[in-house]
């Protein structure tokens, strides 16, 4: 299949989360204090998510989401919904990588617990954890529209980067990664295929792990606690590609990599460099959605890397400020970029290097439920200016 023809992405994409409705952020307030019942919650989760679809059809975008609107954070719902994880509200901060960007910020911040989820049994899949809400989305929109839907989904490798194997899994249950992660594998292929018997054809999965290894500091702080940052990063790449090798043709999955973004926040800095010519050449992925609003995420050299047959979706815009881009900024950044990949490959064209490229918000609007710190009329700004320019540069 070309990946010129593929469709998603669309060319005006957005990452997936979008600024949670202030009813909607009430009646969860209202539920955690037993104020309202889960059917209540539900109702207004419903309401809310058929508001944000119609408002993400006005502005003219392809590609619909939920907004992430019924989790508390983006990674909610693959791990604690699966038998054999235990949610621990508040882990120890000692029991994770001391090396990790954002464990390192949340110390400085004087965290003491975070909230986890612990592997205490053999791993299985025996409920729906997203499909449901596809059910859901699904029906909201014409029959021509299913295949534009997009479901996120957790990264597989969330918890074992954090905790490192000793704190992610019992070992009385598994003995060593290759035991957690072939049950874990199981689980999350069995999920994206019933999602696509459902007519999910979009998947996107969110990591900011990934970019991680961007950090100097990450790297240092490994090679300090004896570890190999390129070993750790070829067992990620395998248990992606054991997830997505027999995936359906006709399903699109791409990866969504940012440096950290609560509430405005990030993490970490480094340029692509490191990760860019495995993960683009060796991760079974369709599409790469980068972070590209700002000198944080580097220069767009890497994308050189990038194959013939895959995508890559440049997150130009800023969800982290009120700030609007222009587009003249946005047509400059696409044409550096048609430069840089065409240059990679002697024989590809400026043409194949334009079709190669999407555009998007860097990173989610609220990849938590509280939200960046910006308002709602200027999520609106920016999301029209993604539609604007993707009509501009691909007209």
């Amino acid at each position: 299949m070309s990946p010129f023809s593929l469709h998603p992405p669309s060319r005006a994409e957005h990452v997936g989360s979008l600024l949670r409705p202030k009813s909607l952020l009430e009646k969860r307030e209202q539920f955690s204090s037993n104020q309202c019942t889960a059917e209540e919650l539900r109702a207004a989760e419903d309401a809310a998510i058929a508001s944000v679809v119609k408002l993400q059809q006005e502005i003219g975008l392809k590609t619909i989401t939920d907004g992430e609107f019924r989790r508390a954070a983006f990674y909610d719902g693959m791990f604690d919904k699966l038998e054999g994880m235990t949610f621990v509200p508040d882990k120890p901060l000692s029991t994770c990588k001391s090396y990790l960007p954002y464990i390192q910020v949340y110390r400085a911040m004087g965290f003491d617990v975070i909230p986890s989820v612990y592997c205490t049994g053999k791993i299985k899949r025996t409920e729906g954890v997203y499909t449901a809400d596809f059910e859901y989305l699904r029906s909201l929109v014409a029959p021509e529209e299913v295949k534009q839907l997009k479901i996120t989904i957790c990264s597989p490798i969330w918890l074992h980067i954090r905790h490192g194997s000793h704190e992610t899994y019992d070992l009385s249950v598994y003995h060593n990664d290759a035991e957690y992660f072939a049950d874990l594998t199981k689980a999350w292929r069995e999920e994206i295929r019933a999602l696509h018997e459902l007519g999910c054809r979009h998947i996107q999965i969110d990591d900011p792990s990934f970019c991680f290894f961007c950090a100097d500091s990450m790297i240092s702080g490994m090679q300090e606690a004896g570890e190999d940052y390129e070993t750790l990063l070829s067992q990620y790449i395998n248990v992606y590609n054991d997830i997505l090798n027999d995936r359906p043709e006709d399903l699109i999955v791409g990866i969504h990599m940012c440096r950290g973004n609560y509430r405005g926040t990030h993490y970490c800095e480094g340029g692509y460099e490191r990760i860019a010519a495995r993960l683009f050449k060796e991760l079974n992925v369709n599409c790469f959605y980068l972070e590209y609003d700002n000198e944080r995420a580097g220069g767009l050299e890497p994308l050189r890397h990038l194959p013939t047959n895959k995508i890559v979706v440049l997150g130009l815009v800023s969800t982290k400020t009120e700030v609007l881009e222009t587009l003249d900024d946005i047509k400059t950044r696409i044409e550096q970029a048609v430069n840089i990949i065409a240059e990679g490959y002697p024989k590809r064209t400026r043409h194949v290097a334009l079709q190669q490229i999407c555009i998007s918000p860097q990173c989610g609007f609220a990849s938590t439920a509280e939200g960046n710190p910006i308002k709602e009329q200027d999520q609106r700004r920016k999301l029209d200016l993604i539609v604007e320019a993707a009509r501009v540069i691909w007209p």
